[in-house]
């Protein structure tokens, strides 16, 4: 399977990251001696599920290193347009793949016995649009209690949303629905109210099971989606602000406390 890395966000003033990055790509924050996207690259590089890797949004000159063959491809000027541009490769290179692995380049605790069980999980449940998954908030808490992860709480399961997820090739064509997501990707209640004022009572109520949100969510939005409850939070330990960055620093200092 293909695997892009999308690497093109460098934080603004007003992002809380911004005195740690000063100007530069958020993905090249160093981490025990190595920039951050290199510790995703290499659990990607060490999966037996992936094949090619596309690096979206940084260039060679960022020294990153990894075995397997590997495309740099520019930034597009926002998340909706990377991602395009990465199932966009990998539909050229490998038309015969339906679908690619999309990792975001902040999520450096992963490794590769957990991408290879992100593939297979995903594989397990084709065919789908978008392949999503989640971390129950016990999982995410007891793995990484100072997290301070979003949460939408359900009525079987509390979750956080994960950062490697499975896509269809050919949704590149579904541009108004890309936008649509993208704008909601970090607000439980607004990708809550993008799929209906129904569904969002429903959640707000505690009244939709995680399976129900799926299909609800899949009926809405037009798309054929499946998700995953994960073991690992990992696939949803990103680094969006300092207090993350220092958890992931800590986790990363202290290999024994991998979790695969």
């Amino acid at each position: 399977m293909n695997a892009f890395v999308a690497a093109g966000w460098t934080p603004t003033p007003d992002d809380p990251l911004f005195p740690i990055t000063k100007g530069r790509p958020k993905a090249l924050i160093d981490i025990e001696g190595r920039p951050m996207i290199q510790w995703v690259l290499d659990a990607l590089a060490g999966s037996q599920s992936v094949e090619r890797i596309a690096i979206i949004g940084l260039t060679h000159e960022a020294g990153l290193t990894c075995p397997k063959p590997t495309t740099y491809l520019p930034d597009q000027g926002g998340m909706l347009r990377n991602v395009m541009a990465g199932l966009h490769w990998s539909h050229e290179n490998a038309p015969d793949q339906p679908y690619v692995l999309y990792a975001a380049a902040d999520v450096p605790t992963v490794t590769a016995d957990i991408i290879d069980w992100r593939v297979e999980a995903g594989l397990s449940a084709a065919p789908f649009d978008l392949d999503y998954v989640a971390v129950e908030r016990s999982v995410m808490e007891a793995r990484f209690p100072h997290a301070n992860r979003s949460y939408i709480r359900l009525r079987d399961v509390e979750v956080c949303g994960g950062d490697v997820n499975l896509i269809r090739a050919e949704m590149v064509v579904r541009t108004a629905l890309w936008d649509r997501l993208v704008a909601t990707r970090k607000s439980p209640l607004r990708q809550a109210a993008l799929a209906g004022f129904d569904t969002l009572l429903l959640m707000l109520f505690q009244r939709l099971t995680l399976a129900q949100a799926e299909t609800r969510l899949s009926e809405r939005l037009g798309i054929l989606g499946r998700a995953h409850l994960a073991p690992y939070a990992e696939l949803a330990m990103d680094v969006d602000k300092p207090h993350q960055l220092d958890v992931v620093r800590r986790d990363l200092a202290n290999p024994s406390l991998v979790s695969v």
